[in-house]
């Protein structure tokens, strides 16, 4: 027997966060029970949400599925919007078995990489912070940060939730954006997912982020030819590479120290950065191709 929550994710109901959330709310049972965090129960135990039996048994049979889903700016990463804004699982292909689980999420102005699994034991450790697992952004701010503003953003910043740093920031050139060159261009590394920690980072040293993209979650990154709107089903390896990512990474590092590692890159031409992964597509929903950065 394990854990409620365990046991849930890896039949692909949800992560363990949420599954958590339904237990506190009381819409989970086991065995005429309604079940408490830190119960335990098998495959075969009468586990219920919401009344309804779930067959556990069944759904823990399937082999986990992982989506590289190419976020547009605009669309939100739940499953409905009080405010009817387009989500991201409006577009997705269907799952062999069970339904996708969003790994963290993008804000609604970030566009870029965003993966989605079947697993929701495994969405679970790719989002713990104890897996410490990077992300990777290209961001563009308006105006030209210093060197003084660029190690502060390495050595950490207070935020309202606690200290913050960047773990590696690359200076990309500077990136015109229709303005006359009031623009600059960073790749930057960090390795939490805290609420819109990147722009939030920015804004704590006076700058604003006018455009964000994310290229890199963990070991995968997005594929160039992957376009604003499309999905693509990754090879079964992918899933174990990243896999041994996560065991690799979680290696306990205080918010605030070390600084990271300020670099310089060649400059590239606007927001679009990422190297090809897989090449077994799902199918491609409706999308124009990226935008001018």
């Amino acid at each position: 027997m394990i854990r409620l929550q365990k046991l849930l994710a890896q039949a692909g109901l949800g992560s363990r966060r949420t599954i958590e959330e339904w237990i506190r709310a009381g819409r989970v049972s086991v065995g005429g029970r309604v079940a408490r965090l830190g119960d335990r129960a098998a495959s075969a135990d009468d586990v219920r949400l919401d009344g309804v039996k779930l067959d556990l048994e069944r759904a823990a049979a399937p082999s986990p599925e992982l989506l590289l889903y190419y976020k547009p700016v605009g669309e939100v990463t739940t499953r409905s919007d009080p405010q009817r804004r387009p989500t991201v699982f409006g577009r997705l292909p269907p799952a062999r078995a069970g339904r996708w689980i969003a790994v963290g999420r993008l804000d609604v102005n970030t566009a870029g990489l965003l993966l989605l699994t079947t697993d929701g034991e495994l969405a679970h450790r790719l989002m713990h912070p104890s897996s410490e697992v990077q992300r990777e952004y290209l961001v563009r701010v308006r105006g030209r940060p210093g060197p003084q503003v660029l190690r502060q953003l390495l050595s950490g910043v207070h935020l309202e939730d606690g200290p913050a740093r960047f773990d590696r920031i690359s200076a990309e050139g500077r990136d015109g954006g229709g303005g006359g060159g009031r623009h600059s261009a960073f790749r930057v590394v960090l390795h939490e997912g805290r609420n819109r920690e990147v722009r939030r980072l920015w804004s704590a040293v006076g700058f604003e982020v006018s455009r964000l993209l994310r290229i890199r979650y963990g070991s995968v990154e997005l594929p160039r030819d992957l376009r604003p709107g499309e999905a693509r089903v990754a090879d079964p390896a992918l899933i174990g590479g990243l896999e041994r990512f996560i065991r690799a990474s979680g290696r306990p590092r205080p918010r605030s120290g070390p600084p990271g590692e300020l670099t310089r890159e060649a400059p590239v031409s606007g927001l679009r950065r990422g190297a090809p992964t897989q090449r077994r597509r799902a199918d491609r929903p409706p999308g124009g191709r990226p935008p001018s950065k």
